[in-house]
């Protein structure tokens, strides 16, 4: 399996849903680092299950457990390795799923591809219980940016046909449900719970910007930032799209409408506007770093679904046990932003400017 990524800084991503732990390995990082575990914990419960109304009733500590590469709190410069283990596990859900494949998973393309070794429990290594150890590595990578002036910022774009409202360079990192518009949000969480009495559920968009980027970061052709930060939020479950700037927006403009103009400001070359995104040639130009994810409704769903039997080759009609969100945007966020920073991070440790000190 490809659970690595990385180029100054690797991450490696290792455990499967319902196995003893899951876990990360990041190479890279500095040593002399000193990490606030207390600010890792609270990045943590943003993505952690169970602790409100509009996801699983799974409930998981998600507390790492760090195995090597710290000594106390501070980085010593060899791989850094944290575990999260499993311990609110219900195997026994998914057995029937190891011979009738959920629509909208990777049941089928697992059996395919690993020939019926692969672990089917909880979703295996295509969980979404996997973001957790991506959390972990972002987090620490968010902690480490914090202390170069840049920012990672997450909120939810909309739900459904419900569009946020307000500025997106605001943090909601302290907010229960992380949208701008608390009024927005009130009805984003009317919507959740209707599709959940439903049996069904539904997807929304992610927005992230980046702040406090100097100009100059990303390579063409294929170490762009977009490809980078492409590579890492693809590897989050349920995405289905990514666009950066106006994204597909850009496609119904003119050129007199989409370019950003420059201007000089404090003795610097600064864009008018930001309909790029930050990013120009796949390199940073200085202005906050903006893209949307786009994520699918959970496809494990209460409704009844068509599915087949491997075994007999019969068609069968599935209702998926187990416990599941009936929005995983909100608990995406934190996701987003994991992905993000880790991307920044690698892509700042391979700058080459004297200002910029490891």
């Amino acid at each position: 399996m490809s659970s690595s990524i990385g180029e100054n800084l690797r991450l490696t991503i290792f455990g499967q849903s319902h196995s003893a732990a899951i876990g990360m390995t990041l190479e890279g990082i500095p040593a002399g680092f000193t990490l606030d575990r207390e600010e890792l914990a609270r990045f943590l419960r943003r993505r952690a299950p169970g602790r409100n109304a509009w996801s699983t009733p799974r409930k998981e500590a998600d507390e790492p457990e760090f195995l090597c590469g710290l000594v106390g709190d501070t980085t010593c410069g060899t791989p850094l390795t944290a575990i999260i283990r499993n311990t609110n596990t219900r195997s026994e859900d998914y057995e029937l799923l190891k011979r009738v494949p959920r629509p909208g998973h990777a049941d089928y393309t697992a059996e395919i591809k690993y020939g019926g070794f692969q672990d089917a429990s909880g979703g295996g290594h295509f969980s979404g219980r996997l973001t957790a150890p991506l959390c972990v590595a972002g987090g620490i990578c968010a902690q480490y940016l914090a202390q170069h002036g840049i920012s990672v910022l997450a909120h939810i774009r909309s739900i459904g046909e419900i569009q946020d409202e307000g500025d997106p360079l605001t943090s909601v990192a302290d907010k229960d449900f992380p949208a701008l518009s608390d009024e927005k949000g009130e009805r984003m969480k009317a919507l959740i719970a209707e599709v959940r009495a439903e049996g069904d559920s539904v997807g929304g968009v992610v927005e992230c910007a980046v702040t406090g980027l100097p100009a100059g970061l990303g390579d063409p052709i294929f170490g762009g930032m977009e490809n980078r930060i492409a590579a890492l939020v693809f590897g989050i479950p349920a995405v289905r799209g990514l666009e950066f700037g106006d994204g597909f927006e850009a496609a119904k403009m003119r050129g007199s409408q989409h370019n950003d103009g420059y201007r000089m400001k404090d003795g610097r070359v600064t864009p008018v506007s930001n309909h790029a995104g930050g990013i120009l040639g796949g390199i940073t130009n200085g202005m906050p770093l903006i893209f949307r994810a786009a994520f699918k409704p959970t496809p494990s769903i209460a409704r009844t679904q068509q599915s087949v039997d491997l075994r007999t080759g019969e068609n069968r009609e599935l209702n998926v046990p187990g416990r599941h969100d009936p929005c995983i945007v909100p608990r995406a966020v934190p996701c987003v932003e994991a992905a993000a920073a880790i991307a920044v991070t690698d892509a700042l440790l391979g700058w080459r400017n004297p200002e910029i000190k490891a």
